[in-house]
């Protein structure tokens, strides 16, 4: 009987060639705008997205950018993807909500400002009865967040995760460090045991035909313990609307050492709308 490997484990077993199976497609039959992150918690799936009201202007010019307007949404899902609720999250020029994840009790999000070096609060939403919980504001724009379930400290990373954070659960901050990896841009993520964090990510590439971007996906494994990304890895696979499978939401699970890709890359108003993609790595 073959032994139980960890997810880090299986990360690692990735390489620029696997391919990437799709296993199952849920369709999201209900205005889902733009999702950002992706979290499990037994039959519900949640999913926070941004719906933009008015775009912010100028957003990499600070003395020109404009706050912009809109709602940020955790969409609570069953497996069908039928639409359980919709909890509005964030408040004034914070609304932009990001990666998520789940600690046993509480789904974590940091909700903040639609620019770089903005300001953003983290909030719970209790798993059971939905309650959101605003825990502390941080002087930056949060693109993801979750909890270390095994010493209550807090990870994050800002906007593109060029740097990464650890505070504990009143927001003081215990630790700041530079991303040492220009790879991608880690916009969603989930814990792994022993300080170790899963993200997946992107990077939007200039072609040399100048015809827009090209996105370029993967997967990681952070350590926040030792400071050091352990691994990386590209995804390059893409969904109907063109988008790289990391783009934003994501998350992995396993069983019987087999490891599965669930996203969400599209956006409500894209070509067949917001799918949650399951993909079964096969090397």
């Amino acid at each position: 009987m073959k032994s139980a490997l960890t997810l880090n484990e299986l990360v690692g077993r990735q390489n620029r060639h696997t391919r990437w199976e799709l296993v199952e497609r849920i369709p999201l039959a209900f205005p889902s705008h733009h999702p950002q992150g992706l979290a499990f918690v037994g039959d519900y799936i949640f999913l926070s997205s941004v719906e933009v009201l008015e775009k912010p202007l100028n957003v990499f010019d600070p003395t020109l950018s404009t706050p912009g307007r809109g709602i940020g949404h955790m969409f609570v899902i069953d497996k069908t993807g039928k639409l359980l609720k919709d909890v509005a999250i964030g408040a004034g020029d914070m609304y932009h909500p990001g990666g998520i994840d789940f600690d046993g009790t509480n789904v974590w999000v940091p909700v903040g400002e639609y620019r770089p070096k903005g300001k953003s609060m983290m909030l719970t939403i209790d798993a059971k009865n939905f309650q959101v919980t605003e825990r502390f504001q941080v002087k930056d724009s949060i693109g993801w967040a979750l909890s270390n379930s095994e010493t209550g400290s807090i990870y994050g990373g800002n906007w593109g995760s060029r740097e990464f954070y650890a505070w504990n659960s009143d927001g003081k901050e215990l630790d700041r460090w530079e991303n040492p990896s220009s790879f991608i841009d880690y916009q969603d993520s989930q814990f792994a045991g022993n300080g170790q964090v899963i993200c997946g990510g992107i990077a939007n590439l200039p072609q040399s035909n100048g015809l827009g971007d090209y996105e370029l996906g993967g997967m990681a494994i952070v350590d926040f313990v030792n400071r050091r990304i352990d691994y990386e890895t590209p995804i390059q696979f893409f969904s109907k609307a063109g988008h790289v499978l990391t783009r934003n939401p994501f998350a992995l699970t396993s069983e019987n050492n087999d490891l599965f890709l669930h996203v969400a890359p599209d956006d409500g108003f894209d070509l067949n709308g917001t799918e949650l993609l399951t993909f079964k790595a096969s090397n």
